[in-house]
């Protein structure tokens, strides 16, 4: 049963004594003025009085006519309230001990502050009297003032035996039951009450205060039909204060009667104690809708219960987890249990609320802790529960649809029977799909191994076969990668149909990487005859089919596919044209090979394969002895591209040329300009070589020697020492002795510092160091490499650079090395990689403007996968959100969330639920941030600022309850995330602030 207690300050019924004094004449001229002042001080004239009193107290030798001035001087002053009147009467009994009037100057101050409401000061000139001097008729009105001055002071218990002394007065009888029975009534002794409310007789008593009373004892004794009708009565003669308790008082009744529909208009009245309700009152009337099935009004009242932590707040909380169930608001009902759970007032109810908080979880997803671990902590603290077999189910599906794969695995290892084989064969494949994603290759082969090893479900079988064969390839394994491809091949029919088509292509690349070209032609055939869709992917089968029919020498198969990739509409002509040029003059028509360059340096201005172009059209016009037009290609090159590798290539080319020609100087001057422009490069060591033999031919010896001295990276003396060195530590290499070849290659570099093999020396000692995952042991050697800027080994190191800083988060420092590799890559890959991380590196640096650049870059290329295009739209809308610009960070982050996964994807959904939140639409905003909690869990950062996001929504949406519980769960469980805890922490006092001013059980001061 739940009571309320009302509290009224019961109204003053006083008891006025006559105080007028009666003089005896006195006839006497000099009694004249005590007489007139008498007059004027029963005429309530006090200041005029107390100024004549004064004078005749002053002028008068009468010892009984000056203790009566000073008498009455002081109790004006009283009246008057003035300051020091107390003295002034104390004053008055020291001087005049035997006046008559000294007992009753106390009584006449106490009676007057008693008159006054003045209650404390009516009790102090009281206890000054002395009662044995006082009459039967004034010792009754004595016990009454003093006892009704005692309870309006609250000391009820001292009050109770004075007003007992005057219980049966026929003048203060009635009045003193009255109180008699109202501190029995506070004092919860109902019985008593109500024996001395029967007691009174006064009938004007009975009706205006009495039938409030006996409404809420009866109520509080449980005699709730009596109790509802007392108070009905009551009501038409109430005050509006009193109205609203009395509806509580009928209300509560009814609901106590489980007569809720009688119930919930009365409840609807009550208006609370100053204008609030507490949580139990939103209890009552939330339950009383709950129970005539409208569940709708029952969450408008359950969900302003907060700061609940009591029995009644638990039921609570648990009936509202059921009414949001009712209208399918399961994120709601999933809070709601979750903090029913939470409490142990009621063990059964605690376990029910836990078995609904995790299906839920299970259900909708759970932002606050890892689904898994709901549902093991409920496994582990009910292990004999008849859901046992229920909730093992649900925790391994969890995983799955949590997608945390990994500990799916790590439970299933642990316990394999909790899951078939077929279960087992399906987490393992989403492992390793998800390393895959992650480009952890080794760890997705060996999952999708571990799935095969348990295949059940032909379908996941074929998938598995599939993707472990594309993660052996990028492990550059193309051996296993070909098995793989192979069987799914002969064994996916009907199965995957899908991805059929594109077998072909992946089996023909497997055997491209191993030059195994003659099957690499079989299945890129078969790829292209059949066709694909994805033009972009049919045409690099063309290139890639020329390309194994050029490697192989059959030239003019290589032509007729070059010209089909040109036929579409992909990308990657330019390269198509340069091999079908360069495969023309293997079948000796150099001239079609010369007008093929000819036209691709026109109609490819921007193409990455123009210096090579402009190259072999140099060596083409050399070889048809046409020395001019050679010569001119190749200063084309040398004048357009001084950064290309072919540079010191064409001027030795052009060297050559002018010594076969015998112009010894114009030979010397190009062999010149290579040593002093590329030292140390092969081209160099090549040109100090043929040097010597012009120097040589001219007899100019000790010229070439005065030269070759002032040069560092020549020491011919030790040419045979250095290839011996160089040598040694290659065949290590080669037969698979790392460690060995580790050291045979800093040896050489010691020795050999500026040696022949320097720069070979140097790049395979990088890529020893890389293999073996010491990433940072390989970037000194991986940066002399890439900065002498030529070579064959110069992009890939320079790449390999860029990779290391770059996952050291060392942007400042790699971008320089970006912009190198951008400016100098032949491969599309490592340009795209390098315009991708220029774009990172500035968004670090807080250059958004060169952000927005590079990422505009990006998605200008072609043929790049989804992570970077998902990757270039997320720079760009960080970049709009840093600058402000909110319109196209939206447009932004919805492309990217069309495309996106994992960490982008959480925070792609998390600003579409902002941008939603700040065009307040708040349920659309919810649903948003239901998904990242289902689907983004385990980004814990995205998924604590949803939160907040959310329960600013649920206030907007007048639920109190979901917004607070929402914000304290971020407090407690977000600690990792100060700046979230402190934006939750700051939403919470706005709210609870708010919710104060109308439930009295929220401390808007308490988190």
């Amino acid at each position: 049963m739940l009571k309320n207690i009302l509290v009224y300050f019961p109204l003053l019924v006083g008891v006025v004594w006559s105080s007028s004094a009666q003089e005896t004449k006195i006839y006497t001229h000099e009694q004249k003025e005590f007489q007139d002042a008498l007059a004027l001080y029963n005429n309530e004239q006090y200041q005029a009085a107390q100024t004549l009193f004064r004078k005749v107290k002053s002028s008068t030798e009468n010892e009984e006519v000056a203790a009566n001035s000073a008498y009455y001087a002081a109790n004006a002053a009283v009246r008057l309230n003035q300051q020091g009147a107390d003295r002034l009467m104390e004053d008055f009994v020291e001087k005049y001990p035997t006046s008559t009037k000294r007992n009753s100057a106390f009584a006449d101050v106490a009676e007057y502050y008693f008159d006054t409401g003045k209650y404390p000061y009516a009790l102090k000139w009281y206890n000054k009297v002395d009662q044995s001097a006082l009459s039967r008729g004034e010792m009754e009105k004595f016990n009454f003032n003093y006892g009704y001055s005692l309870f309006s002071s609250r000391k009820t218990k001292e009050a109770e035996r004075y007003l007992s002394k005057v219980a049966n007065s026929p003048v203060y009888g009635s009045q003193a039951k009255y109180y008699l029975g109202y501190i029995s009534y506070k004092q919860d002794d109902y019985e008593k009450a109500n024996e001395r409310f029967d007691q009174i007789t006064d009938q004007d008593l009975l009706e205006e205060k009495l039938s409030y009373y006996q409404a809420d004892m009866n109520f509080k004794l449980g005699k709730f039909e009596e109790a509802i009708a007392l108070a009905k009565k009551q009501l038409p003669k109430s005050d509006r204060k009193e109205v609203s308790e009395l509806n509580k008082i009928i209300g509560e009744s009814y609901f106590n009667l489980k007569q809720y529909n009688n119930a919930i208009p009365y409840l609807e009245a009550y208006k609370g104690k100053g204008g609030k309700w507490n949580n139990t009152d939103f209890y009552l009337l939330g339950y009383a809708y709950y129970m005539q099935q409208d569940y709708a009004n029952a969450v408008q009242q359950f969900n302003r219960i907060i700061d609940g932590t009591n029995s009644v707040s638990q039921n609570a909380y648990y009936h509202l987890a059921e009414c949001y169930l009712k209208l399918d608001k399961k994120q709601e009902a999933l809070n709601a249990f979750r903090n029913a759970s939470q409490m142990d007032f009621s063990p059964e109810i605690q376990k029910d609320a836990f078995l609904n908080y995790a299906r839920l979880s299970y259900e909708v997803g759970n932002a606050y802790e890892p689904v898994p671990q709901v549902i093991a902590t409920y496994l582990d603290t009910y292990p004999n529960d008849e859901h046992q077999e229920e909730m093992q189910t649900l925790l391994v599906d969890s995983y799955i649809t949590s997608k945390n794969f990994a500990g799916a695995m790590e439970l299933l290892e642990k316990n394999r029977g909790y899951a078939s084989k077929a279960t087992y064969q399906k987490v393992a494949y989403y492992r390793g799909i998800e390393l895959f994603m992650e480009t952890d290759y080794t760890g997705a082969s060996e999952n999708l191994e571990k799935s095969l090893k348990s295949a059940e479900d032909p379908k996941f079988r074929s998938r598995a076969q599939y993707w472990k064969a594309e993660a052996d390839y990028l492990l550059n394994r193309f051996d296993a990668a070909a098995a793989g491809f192979s069987s799914f091949r002969q064994n996916a029919s009907g199965v995957l149909q899908a991805e059929l088509p594109d077998v072909d292509y992946s089996l023909a690349y497997a055997y491209f990487k191993q030059k195994d070209y003659d099957k690499a032609i079989t299945y890129f055939s078969a790829f292209t005859e059949k066709g694909s869709d994805a033009v972009e992917k049919l045409n690099d089968g063309y290139l890639r089919l020329g390309d194994s029919y050029f490697a192989t020498s059959k030239y003019w198969p290589a032509i007729e596919t070059y010209n089909k990739a040109l036929a579409l509409s992909g990308p990657e002509k330019d390269y198509a044209s340069y091999q079908k040029a360069m495969s023309y003059g293997f079948v000796g028509r150099g001239e079609t090979k010369i007008e093929g360059l000819e036209n691709f340096v026109s109609d490819y201005a921007n193409s990455r394969l123009r210096d090579d172009a402009l190259y072999e059209l140099g060596n083409s016009y050399v070889s048809a002895g046409e020395e001019s037009k050679g010569l001119q290609a190749y200063d084309r090159l040398i004048k357009e591209f001084r950064a290309s590798s072919l540079v010191p290539q064409a001027l030795m080319r052009q060297g050559l040329v002018h010594y076969n020609s015998n112009r010894n100087e114009e030979a010397l001057a190009k062999f010149k300009t290579v040593v002093r422009d590329y030292p140390k490069s092969q081209e160099a060591i090549q040109a100090v070589a043929t040097a010597k033999l012009v120097y040589v031919d001219l007899g100019r010896v000790n010229e070439y020697a005065a030269w070759v001295e002032n040069l560092d990276f020549v020491e011919v003396t030790d040419a045979e020492l250095d290839n011996a060195n160089f040598e040694s530590a290659q065949k290590q290499q080669r037969d698979g002795n790392t460690d060995a070849a580790i050291r045979g290659y800093k040896k050489y570099i010691e020795q050999f510092p500026n040696g022949l093999n320097a720069i070979d020396a140097n790049f395979s000692l990088a890529l020893l160091y890389f293999g073996k995952g010491e990433k940072e042991a390989a970037l000194p050697y991986y940066k002399y490499v890439a900065d002498r800027n030529t070579g064959e080994y110069a992009e890939q190191a320079l790449a390999r650079v860029c990779e290391v800083y770059i996952g050291q988060q060392d942007y400042r420092t790699a971008v320089p090395y970006l912009l190198k590799l951008e400016a100098r890559a032949n491969i599309q890959q490592n340009k795209t990689f390098a315009q991708s991380n220029l774009m990172k590196g500035y968004y670090e640096q807080g250059n958004y403007d060169q952000t927005l650049a590079y990422a505009d870059k990006v998605l200008a290329t072609p043929s790049i996968d989804d992570r970077i295009k998902s990757d270039a739209q997320i720079m760009i809308a960080r970049s709009a959100m840093a600058t402000n610009n909110m319109d196209k960070a939206k447009s932004a982050y919805a492309n990217v969330l069309k495309i996106a996964s994992g960490a982008t994807a959480a925070e792609a959904l998390y600003y579409d639920a902002y941008f939603k939140h700040t065009e307040g639409d708040a349920e659309s905003s919810n649903i948003a941030v239901q998904r990242l909690a289902k689907d983004y869990a385990s980004y814990k950062e995205w998924g604590g600022k949803g939160l907040v996001l959310m329960a600013k929504n649920f206030y907007a949406l007048d639920d109190a309850f979901q917004a607070t519980y929402i914000l304290e769960s971020v407090i407690t469980n977000f600690e990792q995330f100060p700046e979230i805890v402190a934006d939750a922490r700051g939403e919470l006092a706005i709210i609870k602030s708010k919710e104060a001013q109308r439930n009295s059980s929220v401390n808007p001061n308490q988190d």
